[in-house]
């Protein structure tokens, strides 16, 4: 038996962004409270008046909140909170990426339950909250249909990451066009995120039917897509069936957990301020190598799934999955881009700490295999190696 959760209604395809007054009347909200990413309201690209026109449509009022930039912290959140009090806003709307949606998840619920302790989300049978509606301009995170938002406690430096259906948007936007915009590094980043919630949603001991569906769909999106977007980001159907991708895998992760490749990335792009979706990227072959034994036919399937031919030989084909993933890091730059944020020694001396972090997140449990602190040690181990060869060929 089980249960899936995901957004009452998806509206998808080119242009789909002039629907948000109706979806946002459909939820009882007529004051938009509008977490957007900096860039959007820049003016090369004025989303803000795009937002303002369509919302005047049906005589609604909205602001705007963009005073954030990188991963969201609980300081975004106080600065959105005070905001949002001031605006009177009914309901919150997330145009961006990850963060937007995340910092939008966190202020419509602390809008209403401003004493609740971030321990304590995911025990509540139901959480109160304002409306909140989710616009993606990256095709990653899968945050707007899910049931988690990650928020870096700016006490601590841990990132929290707390899980409830209540969580989850009312409704999503996949606007394409939206996502045109999306520089080619970071195309790369959000779509490998995006692989990897589908491949762990798939190899997850909480996977079922129906997860395994929409994590096998977006795998097959993902495999034919990427590269295409990748290389042309101005190709729109790439762009569309990579937002599709991202947000089946949201859904296919938020009902099956992810599980070691993110438990991993999580400390690491926390303390080295690495993209998310880059640091679940530079652990990915190094977890997917650690699982392929004993979950070789879900990562026959996985590769199938990204284009490889059928065999008979089931654990070659489980082992083209660690190939292709190894590929993908090297035909997107992963390895180098790493070597931008991460110090090697710094790297090296930190491990400890990046073990028993990740030790203590979500995930661990989930995974095929379950991991040890010895084991989580030796995967860390192999990226320092691996980025000190590529330190090496990228010096001479």
């Amino acid at each position: 038996m089980s249960s899936t959760y995901l957004p009452r209604r998806i509206e998808a395809g080119p242009d789909s962004l002039e629907k948000l007054g109706e979806v946002a009347m459909e939820n009882g909200i007529s004051n938009l409270f509008v977490v957007i990413d900096a860039f959007l309201v820049s003016p090369d690209l004025q989303y803000a008046q795009k937002i303002r026109d369509i919302i005047l449509k049906e005589e609604l009022v909205v602001s705007f909140f963009s005073d954030y930039k990188g991963e969201p912290t609980t300081d975004h959140l106080d600065a959105a909170l005070v905001q949002l009090h001031a605006s009177n806003a009914d309901g919150v709307v997330a145009i961006g990426g990850g963060s937007a949606i995340d910092i939008a998840k966190a202020v419509s619920l602390f809008a209403v339950n401003s004493e609740l302790d971030w321990g304590d989300i995911p025990k509540q049978k139901r959480l109160k909250r304002l409306p909140l509606l989710a616009v993606p301009t990256t095709a990653g995170t899968g945050s707007e249909a899910t049931k988690v938002m990650v928020i870096k406690n700016m006490e601590t430096e841990v990132k929290m990451n707390p899980g409830h259906k209540d969580l989850i948007p009312d409704a999503a936007i996949l606007d394409p066009v939206l996502t045109k915009s999306l520089p080619k590094h970071f195309t790369a980043y959000t779509g490998l995120d995006a692989l990897a919630h589908a491949m762990e949603a798939y190899i997850s001991k909480r996977s079922s039917n129906t997860t395994d569906s929409y994590a096998l769909n977006a795998i097959q999106k993902i495999g034919k897509s990427l590269p295409i977007a990748y290389g042309n980001g101005q190709d729109i159907e790439a762009r569309e069936e990579m937002l599709l991708a991202s947000c089946y895998a949201g859904i296919a992760f938020s009902n099956a957990s992810t599980n070691l490749a993110h438990a991993a990335g999580r400390p690491l792009g926390a303390r080295f301020h690495i993209p998310h979706g880059l640091s679940v990227a530079l652990l990915l072959p190094f977890v997917v190598e650690f699982g392929l034994e004993i979950a070789e036919e879900r990562y026959a399937r996985i590769a199938i799934g990204l284009g490889e031919e059928d065999l008979d030989d089931r654990k070659l084909l489980a082992a083209k999955t660690l190939k292709l993933t190894e590929y993908y890091n090297d035909k997107f730059s992963i390895w180098k881009d790493g070597l931008r944020y991460i110090n090697l020694q710094e790297f090296k001396e930190n491990i400890p700490l990046l073990v028993e972090d990740a030790l203590s997140g979500n995930g661990i449990a989930t995974n095929p295999k379950v991991p040890t602190g010895s084991d989580i040690e030796q995967i860390f181990n192999a990226l320092l190696k691996k980025l000190m060869e590529t330190a090496m060929i990228e010096a001479v």
